[in-house]
């Protein structure tokens, strides 16, 4: 269904290692650990702060935001919590995007992230000097952005989502009879043309973690695990969704672990996710889905290297010295807004998710 388009040229970007990066870190004993906790605790108090955390962070970062009335979730719900939260102060452990959206919904907040330098790939394979352009050349379609953008992408789309929502966008537009132009995972906007018809041009950037996943190895892990059922997030590439048995957002993924009878679970996503699934699947054997294999070119190994940043010395830093405060343009804030809005007043517009994702099997 889609046209010939010239395919954009995107930037080459070279992700740090994630097992360098937590090389880098310091081994924390006993006591200081409880030590930093319990600062961290009294400074969130004193500075009427909250905690939200991704599913990919370490977790550490995911029982002290829980412990502390915070939330751990994906990106669309950290927004809609921060949003609702009537904390003044607002602590995202993820990567930059998210301290974004926070500060685009809570312009009155302060919002500080726990690693600065934390990026994502999909963010920085798609800069708006770029984007812009290539929106221009479309006028025919609207765009829709993944989350996973920066605020100046966000402020030139028409909607932004995440995967949670995505397929039920790209349906509710289908049936308006407007045409698509998605940025910027192509894993991701590939399974949503496919399953919805939607007539969509895509933007060619890819997550360096779902990338690194390797069908040829997936498959034999599943032979070696025939009681195990594939779960994978929609940014990987088609060949694992063909194997997978339910693909779906990191939220969608921890309750099919936990709904599903099979006893075993081959998990295809970022492995901070397996704290939350264990205690949602106890008894379970949870697996990692392989990112070696021939032509394997792994810098990640199924773990971000810019979520392995968030860590506790840097959280109780960033509180002690006002650090990392996260700051728009207003006039982009503003624009970015819009489509940022859009995407929770959609969110609550439709029937919840039946939680187990797109079962493929």
């Amino acid at each position: 269904m889609n046209s010939p388009v010239a395919v954009p040229v995107i930037p080459v970007v070279k992700a740090p290692d994630t097992a360098e990066v937590l090389a880098r870190a310091t081994p924390m004993a006993a006591g200081e650990r409880q030590e930093i906790i319990d600062r961290i605790k009294r400074m969130l108090r004193e500075q009427d702060a909250v905690l939200v955390a991704h599913y990919y962070v370490h977790e550490d970062l995911q029982i002290l935001a829980e412990e502390t009335g915070g939330v751990v979730s994906d990106s669309l719900d950290m927004a809609r919590f921060g949003h609702e939260h009537p904390a003044t102060t607002l602590i995202v452990a993820g990567v930059r995007f998210m301290g974004e959206t926070a500060k685009i919904l809570n312009p009155e907040k302060r919002v500080l992230t726990v690693a600065l330098e934390a990026e994502c790939s999909l963010d920085l394979e798609c800069p708006a000097d770029r984007f812009v352009p290539f929106c221009d050349a479309h006028p025919d379609c609207t765009v829709v952005v993944y989350s996973n953008t920066s605020a100046e992408v966000k402020a030139r789309a028409d909607w932004v989502v995440t995967s949670g929502i995505a397929v039920q966008l790209a349906r509710h537009l289908k049936e308006q009879g407007e045409r698509i132009l998605w940025a910027p995972d192509r894993h991701l906007g590939s399974y949503i043309q496919r399953v919805t018809g939607a007539d969509m041009v895509l933007w060619p950037g890819a997550c360096v973690v779902h990338e690194a996943f390797k069908a040829q190895a997936l498959a034999a892990l599943k032979e070696k695990h025939p009681e195990a059922a594939v779960l994978a997030h929609p940014e990987s590439p088609a060949a694992i969704l063909e194997l997978a048995d339910v693909v779906g957002s990191t939220t969608q993924l921890i309750n099919a672990a936990r709904q599903l009878p099979h006893p075993s679970m081959i998990v295809a996503t970022d492995n901070g996710i397996f704290h939350k699934m264990k205690q949602a699947a106890p008894g379970k054997l949870l697996i990692e889905a392989p990112t070696a294999g021939a032509g394997a070119t792994c810098r990640s190994c199924a773990h971000c290297p810019w979520m392995a940043m968030n860590d506790l010395r840097g959280l109780a830093r960033v509180l002690e010295r006002g650090e990392n405060e996260v700051r728009l343009d207003e006039e982009v804030r503003v624009r970015a807004l819009r489509a940022t809005s859009r995407m929770l007043e959609f969110s609550r517009s439709i029937r919840p998710s039946a939680g187990t994702g797109s079962s493929t099997a």
